[in-house]
């Protein structure tokens, strides 16, 4: 092995990642794996640590040309050195990748035959869970939310996004062995494909009641004016003024678009909102930092908060924190300290918070689950919360701040989390961003309208709210899970066996 072979599998990971972000991503990357398989399939007499340090490379570049731009919010935005920025940047690239190299070495471990693929996809499966997982989970770029794009969005619904991958894998590894066994590899292909395709005509939701008229306002200020008192205010009073330009069923700004604590707001703001909604029988939903009492006295929190028509304020307030920009991993304090980022420690909060109701003059409320930025990358959970939710959810609202990454793909990456969400849980969503992509989703994760990126613009549109559940919303993680877990033992067995 030398150093043109991993040169060669970290662009093929690169040119992979960036695939994703083509119009047809989810079909691309499929066969640009099976160039993985077979380049990987070149080592076959190298020993264990090199194989390792190959398919780790590949993940490297995958992972460095997908992440990339958490360098803007280290450096541009916070300030940090130059070469920090960068090493923090393939650091993690490095992390990430690692779960990749574990599941790459099971082509090594088992005997080849008919069944690799399935033993390869499992093994992926099983990383990407533990990659969710392990650490609070960093699971950003997998496989699953380009298949937005691809041929296996329709599996959601009935298994989640680790199915989709699981199919991803299976798929590239078929096509890889295309010319050893050309006829039952084609014929097996032929025959997920069509399932798959097939199973987009079984819906396991439908509307409720009729469509609510909504409002996403996008201010898209600069994340450094943030820490800006005097930009601040103006910031507060455009989200004030614009709230009430027009009042809608729904009105939503994005994650701390009032960034001051709560208790500093100006003086009347709260009133003055809650007035409007009052009036106007509209419901408004905040973007906040919240104070919270906890054993480490008052802390911050990420809040939403929402406020509806004569009733006592909603707040939500984000569990799921993003290492060092919300909370301080233990023994990481020096690597916060080198960037400029005001309030970065903060609480978290319950799993177990109800949902957003959105009153409705003459007809019954309907309920949304909210989700603050990083935590629409949580399949699992938001899953998990919708079924043990006490009020029914009829669909989903992500507030987010991605001005922090400037002009990056990290917008488009997210949007296509949300609409996997969508797909998984068979929920319309909305995504209120400061600067994009604010967006209004289907049940069937499909854009149905969205703002330009880097405008100060509002969305109005009427969006229809949906009831029931979803295999996936029911069952979790669980059954791929299960499914790939006995793949691999009775992998084992046949390994020791023959």
């Amino acid at each position: 092995m030398n150093a043109l072979v991993l040169i060669t599998l970290s662009v093929l990971g690169a040119l992979i990642a960036l695939a994703a972000e083509l119009p047809y991503g989810g079909w691309i990357q499929i066969p640009l794996l099976s160039i993985l398989w077979w380049r990987l399939s070149l080592l076959k007499d190298c020993s264990l640590k090199q194989y390792f340090f190959s398919s780790l490379s590949f993940g490297i570049g995958y992972f460095v040309a997908g992440l990339w731009w958490l360098y803007i919010s280290l450096h541009d935005v916070g300030g940090m050195n130059f070469l920090l920025s960068c090493m923090a940047v393939f650091l993690l690239s490095t992390y990430v990748a690692f779960y990749f190299s574990i599941a790459c070495i099971s082509i090594r471990l088992f005997k080849s035959s008919y069944v690799l693929g399935l033993l390869l996809a499992s093994s992926w499966v099983l990383g990407e869970y533990l990659r969710e997982e392990i650490f609070t989970g960093f699971p950003w770029m997998g496989f699953a939310e380009t298949q937005v794009n691809g041929p296996f969005a329709s599996i959601a619904p009935f298994f989640g996004g680790l199915a989709c991958t699981f199919l991803v894998i299976w798929t590239s590894w078929e096509i890889f062995h295309l010319k050893q066994r050309f006829k039952i590899s084609v014929i097996s292909i032929a025959a997920v494909l069509t399932i798959s395709q097939l199973a987009g005509f079984i819906s396991f939701t439908k509307p409720f009641g009729e469509p609510i008229s909504i409002r996403l306002i996008q201010g898209n200020f600069e994340q450094s004016l943030k820490f800006n008192p005097l930009e601040i205010n103006q910031q507060i009073d455009f989200y004030a003024s614009e709230i009430k330009r027009q009042k809608a069923d729904l009105v939503i700004i994005p994650e701390t678009a009032f960034p001051w604590p709560q208790n500093n707001l100006p003086v009347g703001l709260m009133n003055y909102l809650q007035n409007f909604s009052n009036s106007s029988s509209s419901n408004l939903l905040l973007g906040l930092i919240g104070e919270v009492r906890t054993a480490k006295g008052m802390q911050y929190t990420n809040r939403a908060t929402g406020l509806s028509p004569n009733t006592a304020p909603y707040h939500y307030d984000k569990s799921h924190l993003v290492p060092f920009g919300e909370f301080i991993p233990l023994g990481f304090r020096w690597f916060v300290q080198a960037f400029n980022v005001p309030m970065s420690d903060f609480a978290r909060g319950s799993l177990k918070q109800e949902p957003f109701e959105i009153a409705r003059k003459n007809q019954s409320a309907i309920h949304a689950a909210i989700t603050i930025c990083y935590e629409d990358v949580f399949g699992g959970e938001l899953a998990s919360r919708i079924q043990n939710s006490q009020a029914p959810v009829n669909l989903l609202i992500n507030m987010t701040n991605l001005a922090w990454f400037g002009q990056s793909q990290a917008p488009t990456q997210q949007l296509r989390l949300s609409q996997m969400r969508s797909l998984e849980t068979g929920l319309p969503a909305l995504r209120a961003t400061n600067t994009g992509i604010t967006a209004v989703l289907g049940a069937d994760g499909k854009i149905l309208d969205a703002l330009p990126e880097f405008t100060q613009a509002s969305l109005s549109a009427q969006l229809q709210p949906y009831a029931g559940k979803t295999p996936y919303v029911i069952w979790g993680n669980l059954p791929i899970l299960s499914i790939s877990c006995l793949l691999l033992i009775w992998g084992l067995i046949r390994h020791r066996r023959f």
